[in-house]
């Protein structure tokens, strides 16, 4: 993969290699933090480039905020492999992560490795995320040596929210903060180069990092973590409500796409558009000849 050009004003551009396994560890060893956004398609792909940001998910988040399921259980293989796809083609430089959806790997260690060998071949991931620990970890294990790279999720779990109690913040008790730690440990003994913490108290996830070597990028875990990760559509503030306790939005597109559509339709409605300034002419000798011609 060719290095991207980044430019700044009044400098020369700067070519930004490939972000690789070896420099995630890199900058959690120099405390430098790791940036991760979702990405669904080429445009948001496109957005994450231009930003510089370390690391693109391909979440299975897209099931909700891109093709409109209610939660993220029922998006299939062939959908997730189409969106991530689409999103390699607009990537260059960040590393791309793939969710591996729900269903696709649980069953056996072949049924993971199968399906994970899609996301890279056929999709260009180069590396697979799976959530859970416990039997998970054995999947990861078995990924890994299979020449997988694979990112780790506890915490809270989307795939499995309803066996947590719904979409809510996990290990606010010391009993479930040990099984978040515990699932992290497996994850990493299983030799995961990355692990998400997502929703688990600030203080549980500083006490975790003491502990965990690899990479962690946090979402709704404080801010001790290696890195950070927020849903594209959540923090361009494109999907409807106001989102999990930790999103931040910075921009509010959702309210200017409609407005944009509004004004489009209004234009039209109102015979403002097309103007002479949308259209297309033709020499008045030949639209001359046409009348001829039509007779």
């Amino acid at each position: 993969m060719s290095a991207s050009p980044v430019t700044t004003a009044g400098a020369p551009p700067i070519e930004r290699l490939p972000v690789t396994l070896p420099q995630l560890v890199e900058k959690k060893q120099l405390g430098e933090p790791i940036v991760m956004v979702t990405a669904y398609d080429y445009p948001s792909a496109q957005a994450a480039e231009a930003a510089g940001v370390d690391v693109v998910l391909v979440g299975d988040s897209g099931a909700m905020t891109v093709l409109g399921y209610p939660s993220t259980v029922p998006v299939s293989v062939e959908e997730m492999l189409m969106l991530a796809a689409a999103t390699r083609r607009g990537l260059r430089t960040p590393l791309l992560v793939a969710d591996l959806p729900f269903g696709s790997y649980e069953a056996s260690n072949e049924q993971a490795i199968a399906t994970a060998q899609r996301f890279v071949k056929e999709a260009g991931a180069d590396a697979v995320k799976l959530e859970g620990g416990g039997a998970m970890a054995e999947r990861a294990r078995a990924l890994v040596a299979a020449g997988i790279p694979v990112m780790g999720h506890v915490g809270l779990t989307p795939q499995t929210a309803t066996a947590l109690g719904g979409y809510r913040a996990q290990g606010r008790t010391a009993e479930r903060a040990r099984g978040v730690a515990d699932d992290a440990l497996a994850l990493q003994e299983a030799g995961c180069f990355a692990i998400v913490f997502e929703a688990i108290p600030a203080a549980v996830a500083t006490l975790l990092m003491e502990r965990v070597e690899v990479p962690v990028i946090g979402i709704g875990a404080g801010a001790a973590t290696d890195g950070q990760v927020l849903v594209f559509h959540d923090l361009l503030g494109i999907r409807e409500g106001v989102g999990a306790r930790f999103v931040k939005r910075y921009a509010d597109l959702g309210a200017e796409m409609a407005a944009g559509v509004r004004a489009f339709a209004e234009d039209v409605r109102t015979r403002r558009y097309p103007g002479p300034d949308h259209t297309y002419s033709i020499d008045p000798h030949e639209l001359e000849r046409l009348r001829r011609l039509l007779g």
